[in-house]
C-alpha cells in the first residue's frame, strides 16, 4: 500500500480513513497483509463496515465472510489461529461481543489465541437503533477475560497505529472502534501508540480526566475550558484498558485532588471501574465519572443521545469542578 499522496505529507491512509476509525482498521489491516502472508479478515457481513475493500481486491484469497454468523466468525479465527494464520475479525461491537461471547471466552480467550477483533460501531455510535444495537457493556465482558488486550483508540489516526501494534501482542486483542461518523481528531497523525501506556495530552496539578474513545476530545475540550478560570486539567488518554497503565494512574492520584474518568460505556465495569479498582487498592482517591448510567439508552440521532446521558465536555466540566470545589 502506498504511504503518501502526490502533493501530500499526510500518509495516504489518512484521507481515506476519512477521520473513522473503523476505516482505519480495515486499512491498517490490508497494510499487514501486504506484510505478511499470513494476515487473514474475518468478516460478518462486515467487510465494507471495517473499510477492507481494498484488501479484498489485493488478496481475496484471504478474505472471509461468514455472513451474519459472529459466533461462527470467532470459531473461524480461533481454528486459523491454530494453523498460524494470523486472523482479524471484523464486526459490529454489539453482537461479535454479546452474541458471541461463548466463543470470544473459550475458543479465543481462553485458549490464548493471537486473534485481533476490530469492534466497530461501538458505544452509541448506532444511536438511531437503539439499545439492541448499542455496545455499552463490551469493555466490562472483555476485559474481564484473562490474557484479553482491550484497546479503545481516540480517533482514527489511533486506530491505525493500533491495529499495526498488534504485531506485538502474544495473545487476544479486542479494538473499540467506532460507526459511520467522522470523529473528532485528538491525536497526532504520526502516532505511535504504546499498548499499555497512557498519553498524558495536556498538562495540569488540579484535577486529571483519564478518557478514552471518543471522550478523549472533550476532556480536552474541558481541560481547556477550566484553564480560562485557573484549574489546571491533565487529561490522560487512556487508550489501553487493559493492560491499564498503573503508574500513570498512580501518579496522577498522588499529584492532583482527584480523577475524573470518561468513557462512552457503562458506568460499571469498563475504564472508570478499572481505575477505581486500581486505586481503591493502591491510593483511595476522590472520583466522578461520566459515562452512561445504568439504563437502556433512548434511540435517537448520536450526539443527542450522547447530550442525553452527560457524556459530554459540560458533564466532565462539571465533574472537575465538584472534585476542586471551583
Amino acid at each position: 500500500m502506498s504511504t503518501s499522496n502526490p502533493g501530500s505529507t499526510a500518509p495516504a491512509w489518512v484521507s481515506a480513513a476519512a477521520n473513522q476509525s473503523r476505516l482505519a482498521f480495515g486499512l491498517a489491516v490490508t497494510e499487514l497483509a501486504g506484510r505478511d502472508a499470513s494476515v487473514v479478515a474475518i468478516g460478518a457481513d462486515t467487510l465494507d463496515l471495517l473499510g477492507l475493500r481494498k484488501m479484498m481486491e489485493r488478496h481475496p484469497e484471504r478474505v472471509i465472510d461468514v455472513g451474519i454468523a459472529e459466533q461462527n466468525a470467532m470459531g473461524v479465527a480461533s481454528g486459523l489461529a491454530t494453523t498460524g494464520m494470523r486472523p482479524f475479525v471484523c464486526g459490529y461491537a454489539p453482537f461479535i461481543t454479546a452474541r458471541s461471547m461463548e466463543q470470544l471466552r473459550n475458543d479465543v480467550a481462553y485458549a490464548r489465541q493471537r486473534v485481533v477483533i476490530g469492534a466497530a460501531a461501538s458505544g452509541i455510535s448506532l444511536g438511531v437503533s437503539g439499545a439492541t444495537h448499542h455496545a455499552l457493556e463490551d469493555l466490562a465482558v472483555t476485559r474481564s477475560m484473562p490474557g484479553m488486550t482491550v484497546v479503545v483508540p481516540a480517533d482514527a489516526h489511533q486506530a491505525w497505529h493500533a491495529t499495526l501494534a498488534t504485531d506485538d501482542v502474544d495473545g487476544p486483542v479486542y479494538i473499540r472502534l467506532g460507526g459511520r461518523v467522522e470523529e473528532a481528531v485528538a491525536t497526532p497523525v504520526e502516532g505511535p501508540i504504546r499498548i499499555g501506556r497512557a498519553d498524558r495530552l495536556h498538562d495540569g496539578n488540579d484535577v486529571t480526566v483519564i478518557a478514552c474513545g471518543v471522550l478523549v476530545a472533550p476532556a480536552l475540550e474541558a481541560a481547556r475550558s477550566l484553564g480560562k478560570d485557573g484549574i489546571g486539567v491533565r487529561v490522560l488518554n487512556m487508550h489501553t484498558i487493559k493492560p491499564l497503565d498503573r503508574e500513570a494512574v498512580l501518579a496522577a492520584a498522588a499529584e492532583t485532588r482527584g480523577i475524573v474518568t470518561a468513557e462512552e460505556h457503562y458506568v460499571t465495569g469498563g475504564l472508570g471501574g478499572a481505575v477505581a479498582e486500581l486505586l481503591a487498592v493502591e491510593h483511595p482517591t476522590r472520583m466522578r465519572m461520566v459515562a452512561m448510567p445504568d439504563e437502556n439508552s433512548v434511540v435517537g440521532p448520536t450526539p443527542k443521545v450522547r447530550a442525553r446521558y452527560g457524556m459530554s465536555a459540560e458533564s466532565i466540566v462539571a465533574a472537575c469542578r465538584a472534585l476542586v470545589g471551583g
